[in-house]
């Protein structure tokens, strides 16, 4: 399946590319926001992925355009990443958060249950993988990472049963885990979803700390746009997208109101973004139609106010088992 890139249009309209500024795709996957802007501009595009097959494909690009200049990291360090290229501020940041269809679309990669790969999952192709996760982390602590990243209800019967079945013999590829689960949940009983859907997702998100890279992504695009830059983020899940809005709600000043009981305004630090607004943007019908992707994703936009940083780092609201321990089970 080709890669589309979802919201297109109203990423470039936030983003507001410009000649001679410069700007950050976060997530370069397969180049869609970013060479889209370079056409939008004579501008400067930074691309950052630490998924190495990304920025083999950035390289690729950037030798026939050479305004596209590829990063390998983490877009979460954007920050350090950009100081160390000797930028110190940009004009625009922009996110699409979550799994590309080049890496589910790579059995080798191990994202999908749909076809038969090893128990990998990792973006970047270092450090534990899926089968790390699933194989060492105690019970409570698989039920916990199922529950809270995948809100799977289940989570409880699922740990149970792939921790029983761990005994006999480690998980090592997809369809192996996907059957477990599916035993665990009792089939599908009709749903259009696959009973493993939920846990692949939590499994993922959990190795690939995708909630933490997104706290301090946000964190990092604030120090690092100017006064007016933006920072645009589409997200497709509904734990990452309410991530980004407390971040823009919090940074823009709409925690700090009183109440009955106290309605004098608390005094905080001052607002580093102004939102253009408050709603989340949503793909329309005629993409939806074309583009299934589109229908579960949402669009957030902030413009930085020439306020201080703040120095508090975004919370994720999650509780998580350290994935250091992985790393030495």
């Amino acid at each position: 399946m080709a890669h589309v890139s979802v919201l297109l249009n109203e990423v470039l309209a936030a983003l507001k590319p410009a000649s001679q500024e410069a700007y950050v795709d976060g997530t370069f996957g397969g180049g869609g926001y970013a060479m889209a802007v370079l056409s939008a501009a004579q501008c400067t595009l930074y691309g950052i992925d630490r998924d190495l097959d990304a920025i083999e494909r950035a390289e690729k690009l950037a030798a026939k355009e050479p305004r596209l200049v590829p990063l390998m990291g983490r877009f979460g360090d954007l920050d350090a990443l950009l100081l160390n290229a000797g930028v110190t501020h940009v004009d625009g940041i922009m996110l699409d958060i979550g799994v590309s269809s080049f890496q589910i679309d790579q059995s080798a990669r191990g994202f999908s249950f749909m076809r038969d790969g090893p128990l990998d999952m990792r973006m970047g192709q270092s450090g534990p993988s899926a089968a790390d996760a699933i194989n060492t982390l105690a019970e409570s602590d698989l039920a916990s990472v199922i529950r809270q990243l995948g809100e799977e209800r289940q989570a409880r019967r699922i740990a149970k049963v792939i921790c029983e079945r761990r005994l006999a013999k480690p998980f090592t590829s997809t369809l192996d885990l996907a059957e477990i689960v599916e035993q665990a949940v009792g089939g599908r009983r009709g749903k259009k979803t696959h009973p493993a859907t939920l846990t692949f997702q939590a499994i993922r998100m959990y190795v690939n700390d995708e909630l933490g890279e997104l706290a301090r992504g946000l964190a990092a695009a604030e120090r690092m746009l100017v006064p007016g830059g933006r920072l645009v983020v589409v997200s497709f899940h509904s734990l990452e997208d309410r991530l980004v809005k407390r971040f823009l709600r919090a940074r823009s000043g709409g925690n700090s109101g009183g109440s009955r009981y106290m309605p004098e305004k608390l005094a905080g630090p001052a607002a580093t973004f102004e939102l253009p607004s408050r709603k989340a943007i949503e793909a329309g019908e005629v993409e939806t139609d074309t583009n299934p992707r589109a229908r579960s994703a949402r669009l957030r936009i902030g413009a930085r106010t020439n306020a201080p940083v703040w120095k508090d780092l975004p919370d994720t609201g999650m509780t998580l088992p350290p994935l250091t321990q992985l790393e030495t089970a």
